[in-house]
């Protein structure tokens, strides 16, 4: 038989699809064993930005007690005796591991969509696959054999109940594989509470249940129409996706609108010049991911704020937009603007917490129109150098002296690893016994 597709929530349901959801096993330490075997099987902690809170952990820190978001400084005491390792987040090799598990997934399926930095769906149904789950074995190797990063691999007639898959495979499989399919998707959903669902979460769940649907499988009896009617289209879709028939289909990687880029400071800032230094920076991290993704702004957001919890000055808060008179890509004719903007809105006497850009109304470069007043063609492709430059050798190994040198106010990341894959000068070392 063909396919067989269904109007309903306002999409097109299409039965027989499969989707696999590809999960990176407690990604930030998984990426942090990679380059320190030793680590394997210890317990592990990366703590956010100014080695906050802590927010991600591995399994053996789990079993421990460690909380998620607790405050560094109120487990501290609980880390010291478990013997846990504390890393400071390094998003610059998370981000680089991503990206190198990402394209490795591509190479299984054309159709694929990077959901999250960890996560990632693959449509199979368009591929002459015999057995899904040993193709989903053949990926879960593959990708431990490239990167060294373990996933677990969750399939699914509905991306909804591939992520349920795929939470199974995580809790309740050894291999880290799990398929869902008509012979045991109630016996699945019925041991799923209805929170756990993928677009339920506390809030909505607590209202489902005051309505006596407890589980997944309560849910997927529901009637999509009473649940359109009583909450959205949204919630209607998650019913239809729990009865195997496929509302949610890949989601194309859009061009963003806007960009930001800001950071808590690791010190407290009083000057006027250490703020430009930071807003210079952040104007450039923006504008080297606009030009990624082939787009120019419109116009700028700059904004600064003082901590709401030092009690010995007034909270201050203050932005500013700057509507450039051409769209720009360029990063220095950008940090001038920014510049003559901070100065607005400076109050001097006050001690600074963070400060940030948004890059706005990006449009397309394709869309562009040129006039008299746009900038030279030259400055397009001192641009181009510029970014190919800090790709081959490392991330900012140009930089605008407005930037400052030394960055003193930058967050404070006392426990980061190496970036291994992304700094000549911090590749791993490798020595023989």
């Amino acid at each position: 038989m063909g396919r067989r597709y269904y109007c309903t929530a306002r999409c097109l349901a299409m039965e027989n699809a499969i989707y696999a959801l590809v999960d990176c096993n407690n990604f930030y330490a998984s990426c942090e064993r990679v380059f320190n075997p030793a680590l394997k099987h210890k317990p592990i902690v990366i703590l956010s930005n100014n080695d906050g809170c802590v927010i991600a952990r591995s399994n053996e820190a789990k079993a421990i007690g460690i909380p998620m978001g607790l405050p560094y400084f109120q487990c501290k005491t609980l880390i010291e005796q478990s013997h846990t390792h504390v890393f400071s987040s390094n998003y610059t090799l998370y981000g680089d591991m991503s990206s190198r598990i990402m394209s490795l997934l591509s190479a299984f399926t054309p159709e694929y969509e990077i959901y999250s930095i960890d996560e990632a769906f693959l449509k199979l149904d368009s591929l002459a696959i015999q057995d899904h789950l040993v193709y989903a074995s053949k990926i879960q190797q593959h990708i431990l054999k490239s990167t060294g990063i373990p996933v677990s691999v969750g399939i699914g007639p509905t991306k909804t109940l591939a992520k349920v898959a795929n939470y199974i495979a995580k809790k309740k499989t050894l291999l880290g594989l799990f398929e869902i399919h008509a012979a045991n998707v109630e016996e699945m959903l019925a041991s799923l509470a209805v929170e756990d669902i993928w677009g339920i979460g506390n809030n909505l769940g607590k209202r489902l249940r005051q309505m006596h649907i407890h589980s997944a499988l309560d849910f997927k009896q529901a009637s999509p129409v009473k649940m359109r009617k009583q909450f959205s289209v949204v919630v209607e879709k998650i019913v239809h996706e729990l009865n195997s028939l496929s509302c949610l289909g890949l989601n194309e990687i859009e061009p963003k609108q806007s960009i930001t880029s800001s950071r808590s400071f690791g010190i407290k800032v009083t000057e006027l010049a250490r703020l430009k230094e930071a807003i210079a920076y952040h104007s450039t991290i923006a504008c080297t991911k606009m030009r990624k993704q082939h787009s120019f702004a419109r116009g700028i957001y700059v904004f600064i704020k003082t901590s709401k919890h030092n009690e010995k000055q007034p909270y201050y808060r203050n932005a500013i937009t700057v509507t450039f008179e051409s769209p720009l890509n360029d990063t220095g004719l950008i940090i001038q603007q920014a510049l003559q903007a901070i100065e607005k809105i400076f109050c001097p006497h006050l001690s600074y917490h963070k400060a940030g850009v948004m890059l706005l109304d990006l449009i397309d470069a394709s869309l562009l129109q040129p006039d008299l007043f746009s900038p030279s063609p030259n400055r397009v492709i001192l641009m181009e150098a510029l970014d190919k430059i800090n790709a081959k050798f490392q991330k900012g190994a140009l930089f605008y002296a407005a930037e400052g040198i030394q960055k003193k106010w930058q967050m404070k990341r006392g426990k980061k690893s190496s970036d291994f894959t992304t700094n000549w000068k911090e590749l791993a070392i490798a020595y023989a016994k």
